[in-house]
């Protein structure tokens, strides 16, 4: 009997545990950006999920980084302007959303107003 390939989990529920993991965090709230619901600190966005890709907003240096590491790419929020401060990781890194949606929740948590 042949194998049945390995379902893919769908984007929203991998977003969903991205979202579990900021549940007990009283700083991170849902907040709307670009069309889509994201997650926000200190009324900024720092995470969301667009066209089935989680985004986040990260230093640009470290967005370069990965760029050219190929986990991810620049974010086009639909206009043709990349934004250097925003990169989009698809479901094939999906072990890394926590991580780098946690490294974003820093990073925009430091942020000035």
């Amino acid at each position: 009997m042949p194998e049945l390939p390995e379902q893919e989990t769908p984007p929203a529920e991998l977003y969903d545990d991205v979202i579990a993991h900021f549940r007990g965090d009283p700083a991170v709230e849902q907040a709307r950006m670009f069309g889509t619901s994201g997650l926000s600190v200190g009324r900024k966005t720092f995470a969301m999920l667009h066209r089935g890709a989680l985004v986040v907003k990260l230093d640009p240096a470290r967005c370069k980084g990965l760029v050219e590491g190929r986990i991810a790419t620049f974010f086009d929020p639909g206009h043709g302007r990349l934004m250097k401060a925003w990169v989009s990781i698809g479901t094939e890194h999906a072990k890394l959303w926590t991580s780098l949606a946690d490294e974003a929740r820093a990073y925009v948590a430091a942020l000035k107003a």
